[in-house]
């Protein structure tokens, strides 16, 4: 899977947190979630919540606002420096969303997008952290799975 990317609101939250211990001037959350998006809104650097975008149609195993990732060593298995470049990256743990009772997303577009999130209460008011590009639109039929491996994110350093 290729590198993911922070939006501008996903590295002031992540130097909130660092530096403040603090999120968005409230307590740090609980969870993140893993939300799947359309290519109808292509998010990019500007991007600051999730309405901001596509969510795909909820139903047949999948939630509306995706699933949760716990911020620990599980589900951010890797941390590490890149010896070859002056950059630190992160991965998520394999997430896996699983069609059950009809394919995925249950209505309109297909899957083109995986998107980090805070977990404000308000699915929509979700803030974006982070996203990834899945490369081609994707439709998870019935009794298969999505698999997304090692979601992977970089922070260059200067030199």
């Amino acid at each position: 899977m290729a590198s993911g990317r922070f939006t501008k609101v996903g590295i002031e939250r992540v130097m909130e947190m660092a530096f403040r211990r603090t999120y968005n001037g409230g307590s740090l959350p609980t969870n993140f979630y893993l939300a799947l998006c359309t290519e109808a809104d292509e998010p990019n650097s500007q991007t600051e919540k999730l309405s901001d975008l596509d969510e795909i149609s909820a139903g047949n195993g999948y939630t509306s606002g995706g699933i949760a990732v716990a911020p620990n060593s599980t589900d951010f298995d890797v941390l590490a420096k890149d010896p070859s470049y002056p950059e630190v990256y992160i991965q998520i743990a394999d997430k896996t969303f699983t069609a059950s009772g009809g394919e995925i997303p249950a209505g309109g577009p297909a899957i083109r997008y995986a998107v980090l999130t805070d977990d404000n209460a308000s699915v929509a008011d979700r803030e974006v952290l982070a996203f990834w590009d899945l490369e081609s639109d994707r439709v998870i039929p019935d009794g298969e799975y999505l698999k997304l491996k090692d979601l992977e994110l970089r922070w260059g350093t200067l030199a």
